[in-house]
């Protein structure tokens, strides 16, 4: 009998023992979960670019918007029409995907991956987004007949690729990021940053007026004179420079870009911060701070 007892005792001290380890973890828990805030498992958004295009939305890396708006801008320059700009379009996205490469089949280069040997400039000419455009839409309109032409045949008369149809692609995407990038749909593009990519934009110091200076040299105007009075034919040009400023507000230290009734201020694009808002004040002029 004595032995049972004890055999017993010692079940009934496992038994206590595991009941208040499990007491310990269940007080643990409710401590946590009444005391602790609860961890955001969505991830912050990768810094980016996004246009709201006349059918659905479009994301591209910051890289590539600035080239598409700088490629877009070079047409106000000219003043050539906007399906200029979606030819353009067209062949970027086939050559570079809007990356401005070094390098490329044979000595090609850039954007438009043209070639020094081809005679279309010197590699650091071709390098230039705003040199390569203007090369490329002197070319193209020295083809007669080029506005009838499909998108696909009049970017090959220009580029004489091995595969002419590759272009017909990136015909649709194309017409629909040249509608937005030349302005005739407003406020419709806008970029957002990381914590860090922010923190350091807020706290450089901005070049407003090198921000002028290159808008004057990409779209051949003075940005200081909108709105025009009489547009030109390739887009809303006040709107395409306030967008250009926007995908370009990295380089240049623009945390506020505001046109037309209209503010894009630089964040983070969490909950839809990156919107562009209204605002009294902004309507006459491009304001860059």
């Amino acid at each position: 009998m004595p032995s049972k007892r004890r055999r017993l005792s010692a079940f009934t001290k496992i038994l206590l023992s595991v009941g208040l380890v499990c007491g310990l973890f269940v007080a643990a828990g409710y401590y946590v979960l009444t005391t602790v805030d609860p961890l955001d498992s969505t991830p912050d958004p990768e810094p980016g670019c996004r246009l709201d295009l006349s059918e659905g939305q479009y994301e591209m890396t910051i890289d590539q918007t600035e080239n598409a708006a700088t490629v877009g801008g070079v047409a106000f320059s000219l003043n050539m029409p906007r399906q200029a700009v979606t030819v353009a379009y067209a062949t970027v996205w086939q050559e570079s995907t809007f990356h401005n490469v070094e390098y490329g089949d044979r000595d090609s280069l850039g954007l438009f991956q043209q070639r020094p040997s081809q005679e279309w400039g010197e590699p650091e000419e071709i390098l230039d987004p705003v040199q390569s455009s203007r090369s490329f839409y002197y070319a193209l309109a020295d083809i007669e007949g080029w506005r009838e032409l499909p998108v696909h045949e009049a970017a090959q008369q220009v580029q004489r690729s091995a595969d002419g149809w590759a272009y017909d692609q990136h015909e649709d995407l194309s017409e629909r990021m040249s509608e937005a990038l030349v302005g005739d749909l407003g406020p419709m593009v806008t970029c957002w940053y990381d914590d860090e990519g922010l923190a350091e934009l807020q706290q450089a110091e901005p070049d407003p007026e090198g921000a002028r200076e290159e808008l004057a040299r990409v779209f051949g105007a003075d940005s200081k004179e909108l709105p025009l009075i009489e547009a030109p034919q390739t887009g809303d040009l006040g709107w395409a420079m306030a967008l250009w400023s926007v995908v370009h507000a990295e380089q240049y230290g623009l945390t506020t870009v505001a046109y037309d009734g209209h503010r894009w201020t630089a964040s983070d694009g969490v909950e839809g911060a990156e919107d562009w808002t209204d605002a009294e004040g902004a309507e006459n002029g491009l304001v860059l701070r």
